[in-house]
C-alpha cells in the first residue's frame, strides 16, 4: 500500500532544502561581494536554480539576507500571546529578551561581523531590518489589544491608542538591545563578553518601565 502521507512531507522537505540552499549561497555572495553588488540571477547560479526559483521563496532581495525576517516580525507578539498565567506583557519580554541575550539568538543581533558589516555596508539593508522593527512593533501593538480588550477594539478604528504606546515603549527596550549587540559584533567582541555587558542595561531599561506597565496585561490566572 502506498503511504500517501508521506508525499507532501517530502515535497515540504524538498521546499525547506532548497530554499536553505538559496539562503546559504546568498549570504556567501553578500559577504564576499556586498549585497548591492550581487544580482539575483547569480545567487540563482550559486544555488543551482532558476532565477525564479529564488524569487519565489524569496520575493524580495533583502530577505535573502535575512532568512529570519518573519521570526524577527512575530517575536514579540508570540511572547505576548504566550505568556503565562498572572504575567505580564512586560515581565513576558523581559524574560524572553534576557533567555534570548543567553543563547545568542540571532534575532537579538548575534551574528559574525561579515554579515554585521554587510548590513552596515548596505543602506537598503539597513532600511529593511528598521523596516523589520516596525512591523514586529505592530504586530505587537495588535497582541497587547487583542489581549487586553474584551471584546477586542472596533476593527474600523484600528489599534487603540494605549496598546500602540505600549508596544512602542517594549519594542523600543528590544530594539536597543539589538543595536548594542550589533555594534558590539560589529566591533569584533565575543558573544559571551557581549551577552554580559548587554544583560545589566537591559535589565535596568525593563525595571524602568516597570512603573508604567508593570501591571498592564497580566494574564488571567
Amino acid at each position: 500500500m502506498t503511504d500517501t502521507g508521506a508525499t507532501p512531507n517530502l515535497r515540504e522537505l524538498n521546499k525547506r532544502r532548497t530554499r536553505e540552499a538559496i539562503s546559504h549561497a546568498a549570504t556567501r555572495l553578500f559577504i564576499e561581494r556586498g549585497f548591492d553588488r550581487t544580482t539575483i540571477a547569480e545567487v540563482a547560479a550559486a544555488a543551482g536554480v532558476s532565477k525564479m526559483t529564488v524569487t519565489n521563496h524569496f520575493p524580495r532581495k533583502e530577505d535573502l539576507f535575512f532568512d529570519l525576517h518573519e521570526e524577527l516580525v512575530v517575536r514579540l507578539a508570540r511572547t505576548v500571546a504566550e505568556r503565562t498565567p498572572g504575567e505580564s506583557a512586560l515581565a513576558a519580554l523581559r524574560r524572553d529578551c534576557l533567555a534570548g541575550l543567553d543563547r545568542h539568538d540571532p534575532r537579538l543581533g548575534f551574528s559574525g561581523p561579515d554579515f554585521a558589516g554587510t548590513i552596515a555596508e548596505s543602506p537598503a539593508l539597513g532600511a529593511r531590518f528598521r523596516e523589520l522593527h516596525e512591523q514586529s512593533e505592530a504586530a505587537l501593538a495588535e497582541a497587547l489589544a487583542e489581549s487586553v480588550h474584551t471584546p477586542p477594539a472596533d476593527a474600523g478604528e484600528g489599534v487603540d491608542f494605549e496598546s500602540r504606546v505600549a508596544a512602542a515603549l517594549l519594542a523600543a527596550v528590544d530594539r536597543a538591545v539589538a543595536a548594542e549587540v550589533f555594534r558590539r559584533v560589529l566591533a569584533g567582541e565575543e558573544h559571551g563578553a557581549i551577552a554580559a555587558a548587554v544583560r545589566p542595561s537591559a535589565l535596568r531599561a525593563f525595571d524602568r518601565l516597570e512603573g508604567a506597565l508593570g501591571s498592564y496585561a497580566v494574564r488571567e490566572e
